[in-house]
């Protein structure tokens, strides 16, 4: 009779938890194929039995519209077996704008949900409980207003902060480098960010303070090498700034997290999370971790954006499976899929659906789950994850005798670097070299159009008539010491956290603390 804990595959062969060396060859593992997951320098995982123990966090990234929009969308996604929300912010509220700025116009609940104040995020999370999911925010420059206000909106519900758990962007480094959306300079921008270490560390200790980002970098026209490399080199340029601001590596090394690409080439996707592990392993005890907790790589993963196509959109969805097996495989805790309508216009519920659909399928159906990291072993996975590694270590070692990620930024390396190997793909698939299945090769006349999801251009009237309701309704004399509180943290160099929170409890508008700090950091030319 077979043991119901254990998996067996169709045809009735039970399969191990672990896969060793000696399992294969009957004699004791050669030096370099010892290692175990959950072990230092953890190449094969960070859990001994990976998804034996538990499956990844299933994320689908939502959010556009207003905040009620939004919210609808989550509890369409929780109801169809999400388990972790992933927030998008519209442009203005990424940069730190209200909705009835100036600047915001045309683009107000467009690639993103509006967030304007308190009242948004409550709208957002209504009939959510905070504590009893996880939550991640796709958030930098003004990451510390969302995480004030989900604090905020958490302590309304009365959850316990201690168990409130998620992930916030919170990486700036790769805004300078790749994205662009950033507001301060780059050495205020650093204290925010170890701001948040220090007062999550006390506050919110199973909140991921950092999500440190390669996928943009890749997004960007980067290669697999490039986005580990330039995405540990930031890590190492955090740490740093958390380790001078006198913050134990031990404690605020265990809430830091990533987020990497899944491209399409299967087999170099894989090796890059194995060989980003171990080399993370190796930055953070140089560094001084004594903790193996704190040395480990978690990291959240989304299949790539940039590889769908506007041409046979249905093709997209093969390419989502082949990057999130690629994850899987390569070991990611959370991981969002792309829907396939997205090159076109954000994602229809139905293609939503499917993206989530295909996670499902992956982890119930494809038995890839039911063994730690399967593909180990492999002469070509375990030689291509060394040089993999090798050649980002390269270019780490270019990007520390520079001084530095802050100092390579500044100088334009890697803005630069990432520009040329965007531009030689593009050449490749220009001259066809590189194929795109439906774009450059196997076209066909006739084109597939999805439905289109389009948003409503009266977004920023409904924003702007709210913003005018919350200004006429509340405190302004409170909310105004609020603002005066958070310049004279920012001018002392005090947490601005707490200062913070209680100006988005007094109903201080994001583009109010954002311009409060505006005034004594400058903004970022």
């Amino acid at each position: 009779m077979k043991d119901e804990d254990n998996k067996y595959t169709d045809s009735g062969i039970e399969i191990q938890k672990v896969y060793t060396y000696p399992d294969l060859y009957n004699s004791p593992a050669p030096k370099g194929f010892r290692e175990n997951p959950g072990e230092f320098p953890f190449t094969r995982g960070v859990q001994a039995d990976m998804y034996r123990g538990r499956f990844w966090t299933m994320r689908q990234y939502a959010g556009f519209s207003t905040a009620e929009e939004s919210n609808r969308r989550y509890h369409y996604l929780i109801s169809q077996g999400v388990n972790g929300l992933s927030v998008a912010f519209d442009l203005p509220t990424q940069i730190g704008y209200d909705s009835d700025h100036e600047l915001s116009e045309g683009e107000v609940g467009k690639v993103g949900v509006a967030i304007d104040s308190i009242h948004d995020m409550e709208a957002l999370f209504k009939g959510i409980r905070l504590q009893d999911i996880s939550t991640s925010m796709t958030i930098n420059a003004t990451g510390f207003i969302l995480l004030a206000f989900y604090v905020a909106i958490a302590k309304k519900q009365n959850a316990d902060l201690v168990q409130i758990q998620g992930t916030i962007q919170n990486d700036i480094l790769k805004e300078y480098a790749a994205r662009g959306t950033y507001i301060y300079p780059p050495k205020p921008s650093m204290r925010i960010v170890t701001d948040i270490f220090e007062w999550c560390s006390k506050e919110l200790p199973k909140w991921n303070t950092i999500s440190i980002s390669g996928y943009h970098i890749r997004e960007a026209g980067s290669t697999a090498v490039q986005e580990i490399a330039f995405t540990l080199a930031n890590g190492k340029a955090y740490v740093q700034a958390a380790i001078n601001k006198g913050l134990d590596i031990n404690v605020f090394g265990k809430r830091l997290s990533f987020f990497f690409n899944a491209h399409n080439n299967l087999f170099e996707e894989v090796a890059k999370f194995r060989a980003a592990r171990r080399m993370w392993a190796k930055i953070m005890k140089d560094a001084g971790a004594t903790d193996e907790k704190a040395m480990m790589l978690r990291f959240h993963s989304q299949t790539g954006g940039s590889t769908l196509t506007a041409q046979q959109p249905l093709n997209n969805i093969s390419r989502v499976t082949v990057q999130s097996l690629a994850a899987v495989l390569g070991g990611t805790q959370s991981l969002h899929t792309n829907g396939y309508d997205e090159a076109l216009n954000l994602p229809t519920e139905e293609a939503a659906s499917i993206a989530l659909r295909t996670q499902q399928i992956i982890a119930f159906e494809s038995g890839v789950s039911d063994t730690a990291d399967p593909l180990a072993g492999s002469y070509f996975v375990e030689k291509l994850t060394a040089e993999v590694e090798s050649a980002a270590w390269e270019l780490i070692d270019t990007i520390d005798k520079m001084g530095g990620a802050v100092a390579a930024i500044e100088q334009g390396f890697i803005q630069n670097e990432i520009a040329s190997s965007a531009y030689a793909y593009q050449q490749k698939v220009e001259s066809g070299q590189k194929i795109i299945v439906g774009v450059n090769s196997f076209t066909t006349k006739q084109e597939i159009t999805p439905p289109s999801f389009k948003i409503n251009d009266n977004i920023r009237k409904l924003q702007t008539d709210k913003l005018n309701l919350l200004r006429k309704e509340r405190n302004n004399a409170a909310s105004s010491e609020c603002l005066k509180k958070i310049k004279e943290h920012a001018t002392n160099n005090q947490n601005l956290m707490p200062v913070v929170i209680k100006a988005v409890e007094n109903f201080c508008t994001l583009g109010e603390i954002s311009d409060a700090l505006r005034s004594v950091f400058g903004e970022h030319k």
